[in-house]
C-alpha cells in the first residue's frame, strides 16, 4: 500500500527541484527506488501536470 502523504511529498521535491537529503542534490525521479511508489508519483505528476 502506497502512503498518498510520501506520493504527494516526494512529487513536489521531484517537481520543484528541492534537495534529496541523503545527496544534497537535486530531488530526481529516479531517486525514487520502490517499484510502487515511483509509479504512484509519475502517475501523480501526469494527473497534476495535464493541461500545462
Amino acid at each position: 500500500m502506497v502512503n498518498q502523504v510520501v506520493v504527494r511529498n516526494a512529487t513536489e521535491k521531484t517537481l520543484d527541484k528541492g534537495l534529496y537529503p541523503k545527496t544534497g542534490q537535486v530531488y530526481l525521479l529516479d531517486d525514487i527506488t520502490n517499484a510502487d511508489y515511483r509509479q504512484t508519483v509519475e502517475d501523480y505528476i501526469l494527473e497534476q501536470t495535464e493541461g500545462i
